[in-house]
């Protein structure tokens, strides 16, 4: 599995005009299920995620993780992760899950990240979304497991 994590102060995800997810400080987490990922990767990465110290301490130190500051994570999915563009200028994403299983991978993580005791808010699988952000920091990583 592949994803794309913001520290954010805020973020939200809209879809048809409506907020379905909104959280305050925390994680945005963009993720993709590839072909061949099973429920042991979204775990390792629901795992790896939640223990990330990239949230700063009294003293302003990156040292501190989603789960020792309480903050929430907004889990959308995005297949666009998987995209390749080694050849030519249009993507090309034959790397990714079929969308059944990237739908069953997807809610996996997100059934993971909250049996982690992580608060959290989604996206829609399959929908067309409106996100938006404010990065803090910024923190931006890119995570493959």
């Amino acid at each position: 599995m592949k994803a794309l994590i913001q520290r954010v102060a805020d973020a939200k995800v809209v879809v048809a005009s409506e907020t379905i997810g909104q959280i305050g400080p925390g994680l945005l987490i963009l993720v993709c299920a590839m072909q061949g990922d099973d429920t042991a990767k979204s775990a390792q990465l629901a795992a790896k995620i939640s223990k990330l110290r990239i949230f700063p301490d009294d003293a302003g130190k990156m040292n501190l993780s989603l789960k020792d500051t309480g903050g929430s994570a907004l889990i959308v999915s995005q297949f666009t992760l998987a995209g390749d563009t080694s050849r030519g200028n249009r993507p090309g994403f034959s790397t990714a899950a079929r969308p059944e299983e990237g739908k069953t991978l997807y809610q996996q993580f997100i059934k993971e990240m909250s049996d982690l005791g992580i608060k959290t808010q989604t996206g829609q699988f399959g929908a067309d979304m409106k996100v938006t952000l404010t990065n803090d920091g910024p923190v931006t990583l890119w995570l493959d497991v």
